[in-house]
């Protein structure tokens, strides 16, 4: 194996410290975006993440897969344990047997932001990993080429978002937008058109929203359960709806998103 590879078999090893308690969620938000980090699960997830341009920190792989994986990680600090080691360090079963460590990238302003996207999706209150992860997945697939989020959304790069956007969050860039509301103003002195996904206030039938509101479109989606607040539609240009059947009252957020940006991608009006 070559000097880089390391095998451990002491859980406290103080060099897996980035990958301690993977599944607590509270202790993972305190130490991550604090030290300037991420992880990402499942060979194929660092893949993506080095073709991103991700700087790795080092990788925690099982020892059994080590002559498969090892590659990935280039000069940096390859791990290899046991799959009891692995469990004890992270949390839970590791069975991807792959884990990296990465240098985070810092993000991008939103005025910058803005002014190199076309498509825009745009979060309110997202504290949901999955969710997070499903929209960023949805925005890449459908051509909405960058995202904002409120400050209390959840991290895009937080390992559960990683993982369900299958690495998608490298791909799409984002930006926090603060303050929020006011700063949805932005969006709209960039020239895009803010849809807000709401049934309230008279909201019309996303299939009729006119082709020159699609040219640009910012779609505004906001939590589960309550959606977007009073003050974020107050800055929309419009509130629209997806019609629903059978007495259904709404979508899951990652849903409506993929039915909503569909729609938007179209050029012209149903």
């Amino acid at each position: 194996m070559p000097d880089h590879v390391i095998e451990i078999d002491d859980p406290a090893d103080d060099r897996l410290g980035d990958y301690r308690a993977l599944t607590d969620l509270a202790l993972r938000t305190r130490f991550e975006q604090p030290h300037g980090l991420f992880i990402a699960e499942g060979h194929q997830v660092i893949g993506r993440a080095l073709r991103a341009g991700y700087r790795m920190r080092s990788m925690l792989i099982d020892a059994k897969r080590a002559d498969q994986l090892a590659h990935l990680a280039g000069d940096a600090p390859c791990y290899t344990a046991g799959p009891d080691v692995l469990e004890s360090v992270t949390g839970f079963h590791v069975h991807r047997g792959a884990l990296a460590s990465f240098h985070r990238k810092p993000l991008p302003a939103p005025a910058d932001l803005l002014a190199t996207v076309r498509r825009l999706v745009v979060l309110e209150g997202l504290n949901n990993h999955t969710n997070i992860g499903a929209v960023f997945r949805v925005a890449a697939g459908l051509g909405f080429d960058g995202v904002l989020l409120a400050p209390d959304c959840a991290d895009p790069l937080y390992r559960r978002s990683v993982r369900v956007s299958m690495g998608e969050v490298f791909a799409v860039p984002y930006a926090y937008l603060e303050p929020w509301p006011a700063g949805l103003a932005q969006v709209r002195e960039a020239g895009f058109t803010l849809h807000g996904l709401s049934p309230s206030r008279g909201a019309i039938d996303i299939g009729e929203v006119t082709a020159a509101e699609r040219e640009r479109p910012a779609l505004l989606f906001g939590a589960e359960g309550p959606g977007l607040t009073a003050a974020a539609l107050d800055a929309c240009d419009r509130t629209v709806v997806i019609p629903m059947h059978a007495g259904v009252d709404s979508l899951n957020v990652a849903a409506a998103t993929a039915v909503a940006c569909w729609e938007l991608s179209q050029p012209t009006p149903r």
